[in-house]
């Protein structure tokens, strides 16, 4: 009985805990894309309009997130049924939003104020039991123009 109890207990820290670390971690996401929010991305292999000259520059974002044992024990559950697995959902919406922010404070260190050519590579780097996702590793990159234009 005092087994279940402290499992039951501890899945809850787990969940309220994860719970709250992810919030944190979307209010710094929200509240840095606002600060970056000057800087264009496209993902056109070419600027929108050559004027002149351009010092194009790689700027790379890389981000690796795992997710919690509670989650996994959620998403274990609704594969049984089918559908979406939503703490999936969260987990790659952070990892891709996270990774654009780098590659975009790399490009504004180096005074770009647009970046084209953005991709996203998203690769599984480690598998719990029965393969299921541990972490998740997207790197986001693009090439870094200061234009004039968009100034």
């Amino acid at each position: 009985m005092y087994d279940l109890i402290i499992f039951l207990v501890l899945l809850s820290l787990g969940y309220f805990v994860g719970q709250a670390l992810e919030k944190s971690h979307f209010r710094s996401i929200i509240k840095r894309e606002k600060e970056l929010r000057h800087l264009l991305t496209f993902s056109n292999r070419y600027p929108p309009s050559v004027t002149e000259e351009q010092n194009a520059q790689l700027v790379t974002g890389s981000v690796v997130i795992s997710i919690d044992y509670f989650k996994q024990i959620v998403a274990g559950l609704r594969a049984l049924i089918g559908g979406r697995i939503t703490s999936y959902e969260s987990l790659l919406e952070r990892a891709r939003r996270e990774a654009l922010l780098r590659m975009k404070e790399e490009a504004s260190a180096m005074g770009a104020n647009i970046i084209v050519n953005v991709k996203l590579e998203t690769a599984s780097i480690t598998k719990g039991q029965r393969q299921q996702v541990g972490c998740v590793e997207v790197l986001a990159y693009g090439t870094a123009l200061h234009d004039k234009q968009f100034d």
